[in-house]
């Protein structure tokens, strides 16, 4: 009697083992958390502010205050591409106004002239050329401009997020499992949570 409710009971475990399939499968995970009690950095409000104004009065200042170091040369680049491509321009716009100056005033010996019989270039295309180079100049100042306003807006930016809580109390995670015995593959997510 003994001997048939032993197999009786080693064949109910083995059915419930194999019969089980459960597509949700949840582990519940307790820690203790023991922290110091000195505090971590405190939340500083005013943080940003700083940082766009160490920005606003010299470039780079407010990514030094906020130790992205490696942002600096990239912003003094942008900058200094601006002022190089501004200055390239307006020699280009002097040389093209002058010798149309020297053109209407009747001279003809200006650079873009020629032999002195000939012109190379016409006054319509000198007047283009003006206009061309005036319009590079404009955009020259609006990249510089464009780079001051990023550098400011970016130490503001980076000082926010500096100071934003990221720690593992809260995670989701996507989860992979293979079932020996079916050769099924189970995919879920990992929620964890911890409370402190």
């Amino acid at each position: 009697m003994v001997k048939n409710n032993l197999l009786y009971i080693v064949f109910l475990i083995t059915i419930s083992l194999f019969a089980q399939k459960d597509s949700l499968v949840i582990n519940r995970e307790i820690k203790v958390v023991i922290k110091d009690t000195i505090k971590a950095n405190a939340y500083d409000p005013l943080a940003p502010s700083r940082a766009a104004f160490y920005s606003a009065a010299l470039p780079g200042l407010g990514q030094a205050y906020n130790k992205k170091y490696w942002k600096i040369p990239v912003i003094y680049a942008g900058m200094a591409a601006g002022v190089y491509f501004y200055i390239k321009n307006d020699k280009e716009y002097t040389r093209f106004r002058n010798a149309y100056k020297r053109r209407l005033a009747g001279f003809t010996d200006d650079e873009f002239f020629g032999d002195g019989t000939t012109a190379l270039i016409s006054n319509d295309r000198l007047i283009d050329a003006q206009k061309t180079s005036q319009t590079n100049k404009d955009v020259s100042i609006i990249v510089s401009l464009a780079f001051y306003l990023l550098n400011v807006i970016d130490a503001n930016v980076d000082a926010h997020l500096r100071q934003y809580d990221v720690d593992d109390n809260l995670s989701l995670s996507p989860q992979f499992n293979l079932d020996e015995i079916n050769s099924q593959a189970q995919y879920g997510l990992s929620f964890k949570y911890i409370i402190k």
